[in-house]
This record gives structure tokens, C-alpha cells and sequence, in this order.
């Protein structure tokens, strides 16, 4: 079968799928896109910190901030011979 009549097929059959199951055509057809599921490990990955400095204190958390952009000023700030 040539693409386009295959892409005709599916888009034909979509019309079948019940309404309250779209949703999870939806999340299929993106799971075969791996451009997107790249990207949704990544945002998976990076909002399983989200919370994380929660428990800190108001200074604790301030003191780690501090550090953190001292660290990276001290970090680019350097010279480096190539």
C-alpha cells in the first residue's frame, strides 16, 4: 500500500473510535512520535524535582542560591588556555 492510501485507511477509521476512547488514540499516535517521547522523558525527568527544596528553610535555601551563582560566576569567570 502506498502511504497516502494507508494515511486515507486511518483517517477513515478514526471516525469508528468512540468518543470517550480519543484521548488514548491521541496518547498512542504520540508515543510512536519519538521526537515527543524524547521530550517527555526529559520533562518527566526534570519535574521530578519539582518539590525538592521544599522542606528547606527560607535561609537554607537562600544560602544555596548564593553558592549556586557563586559557583557559576567562579566557573566562567576563568581563563582557559586552549
Amino acid at each position: 500500500m502506498t502511504t497516502a492510501l494507508t494515511l486515507n485507511i486511518v483517517i477513515r477509521e478514526i471516525k469508528y473510535i468512540p468518543v470517550e476512547r480519543l484521548e488514548d488514540l491521541y496518547s498512542f499516535v504520540l508515543s510512536l512520535n519519538t521526537k515527543i517521547k524524547k521530550s517527555d522523558n526529559l520533562r518527566k525527568n526534570v519535574l521530578s524535582f519539582a518539590g525538592s527544596f521544599s522542606d528547606m528553610t527560607d535561609k537554607n535555601y537562600s544560602d544555596f542560591v548564593n553558592e549556586t551563582k557563586k559557583v557559576r560566576t567562579n566557573l566562567f569567570a576563568r581563563n582557559i588556555d586552549l
